[in-house]
Formats: C-alpha cells, sequence, structure tokens
C-alpha cells in the first residue's frame, strides 16, 4: 500500500507488477507503448531527433518478463506506468514513469512512485535512485517542474554525468547536449 495517499480529488489507482501474461497480449504491449512514447515526446519536447522513440515493444515485453513493469490503473483503463529495479550497487532505481496526459496532475505519478518505494523497502532496500535527463545549455520547463517535484518528495541530486559518456549509444539520437542528474532518497 501506497505510504503518500492522495487527496479526496485525486484519481485513486489500483497499481501492481505488471502481470507475466501481459508480455504475450499484443495489444496491451502497444498501448504501455504508445503511452511511454508519447509522454516523453511531450515531456522531452526538443531535447531528441526527429522520430526518436524512449521505449519499444520488445522493450516493455522485457520489462513485463523481468518484473519491473508496474502499471497504474483506474478502473479498466490504463493510467500510468513505471519501472522499478534493484541496481547491483544495491540501490532501487525507477524509471519512465509517467500517465496518461488528462491524468496530470491528479496524483497518478505520486501514487506510482509511492508504490514503488513501498515495494523497495519491502525488498530491505534503503535508498531509492532515479535518473532526470536534463538539456545542458538550456532550461526546460517540463525537466524544471520533474526537478522540482522531485525536491518536494525527498529526492536529492547526488551526482551529475554526462548523457553522452553514460549512454553513447543514445547519444546520437540528442538534439541538444543533456546531462542527466542522478536523485537519491532515504527510505
Amino acid at each position: 500500500m501506497p505510504t503518500n495517499r492522495p487527496s479526496p480529488e485525486h484519481t485513486l489507482c489500483t497499481i501492481a507488477l505488471a502481470p507475466p501474461g501481459v508480455a504475450a497480449e499484443a495489444d496491451t504491449v502497444a498501448l504501455i507503448t504508445r503511452l511511454v512514447n508519447e509522454t516523453y515526446s511531450t515531456g522531452e519536447a526538443g531535447m531528441w531527433r526527429e522520430g526518436a522513440l524512449r521505449t519499444s515493444p520488445e522493450e516493455v515485453r522485457a520489462l513485463v518478463a523481468d518484473g519491473e513493469l508496474v502499471l497504474a490503473h483506474h478502473g479498466d483503463d490504463l493510467v500510468g506506468a513505471v519501472r522499478v529495479q534493484r541496481l547491483p550497487t544495491g540501490e532501487a532505481e525507477f524509471g519512465m514513469l509517467v500517465c496518461r496526459a488528462e491524468q496530470q496532475g491528479l496524483g497518478v505519478g505520486g501514487q506510482l512512485v509511492a508504490w514503488v518505494e513501498d515495494w523497495a523497502r519491502g525488498q530491505g532496500i534503503g535508498i531509492m535512485q532515479l535518473e532526470v535527463l536534463r538539456p545542458r545549455h538550456v532550461r526546460h520547463p517540463v525537466k524544471e517542474f520533474l526537478l522540482s517535484w522531485y525536491a518536494r518528495i525527498d529526492y536529492h541530486v547526488v551526482r551529475k554525468g554526462a548523457f553522452e559518456e553514460a549512454y553513447p549509444d543514445l547519444e546520437p539520437l540528442l538534439a541538444v547536449d543533456c546531462d542527466f542528474l542522478i536523485h537519491h532518497k532515504r527510505l
């Protein structure tokens, strides 16, 4: 159960790891893939070259198979998703946090973050990590909003990395130079 309860005007979601069978459901995989790509297309507008996608059906299937994809539903409707994993260094990490555009601002993201934090605590993990991609030379309004939101829920930058060094295969897809900020939260 999430520890951060949404206020009554927020969308209350059912949140759980995607069942393994979802990987075989082509329509569901396509829906998740589309949700992630549309959210990132808007949220990282101008940061990537034309046609760059955040994920693929193959990656979504692999995340489901690895038990790393968490889905949020409001009734029967998929309204959000997030990836969660245990890192080899001992921390938990979440990423690829998304919610449907019409659900933004209604608490779906907060509920997903609370769920992955509770998952990590249940695994005996004391630190949650996330990476935020940020343009190096310009302010991006969505990224600035996210950095502020993560700070409000106690995520703090512990280091900065150059994207081209950490992800050389993806760097050619960027439209602008970017860094990634590593955040930690003690659970």
